[in-house]
């Protein structure tokens, strides 16, 4: 584990993009409970590809107009029983840091590996969640 001094800019670097940050087994439960609507659970680490890929493409992604109603994240390798937790949720996804699980409706409907991630920029990323996002995030317009 490395000193939480280290972490708080990587923690703070998508908690500031609007991520509520989930420490223990039970935070991921209750949020993850919530079956309404859509939320994206980011597994966050302290590896290059999280720092200048990951991270990066999921904040340029939240900033488009369909996006997941609801962002969580845990640190891997620091918020263990978070962490393991979340990827319980994840299904028949083997453990993964970092990545990325979209949810609808309670549904797991788009998951991005680390192999996904450390072979892409930060700008595929963001496309890539952009397009997931208005996938499954859109609300539908109101029939007039």
């Amino acid at each position: 584990m490395y000193p939480e001094v280290l972490l708080i800019p990587m923690r703070e670097e998508l908690t500031r993009a609007g991520a509520q940050e989930l420490c223990t087994a039970a935070e991921v439960d209750a949020a993850l409970a919530d079956k309404n609507g859509t939320a994206l659970v980011v597994v966050n680490s302290v590896c290059g590809c999280a720092a200048g890929k990951m991270r990066p493409g999921v904040r340029m992604a939240l900033q488009n107009a369909a996006r997941p109603d609801r962002v969580y994240t845990v640190f891997a390798g620091q918020d263990r029983e978070a962490t393991e937790r979340a990827r319980q949720h994840f299904g028949a996804y083997p453990p993964s840091s970092p990545s990325l699980a979209l949810y609808r409706n309670g549904e797991l409907v788009h998951f991005v590996p680390r192999s996904e991630i450390e072979s892409r920029t930060a700008d595929d990323i963001a496309r890539g969640l952009a397009s997931a996002f208005a996938q499954h995030c859109e609300k539908p317009v109101a029939a007039k």
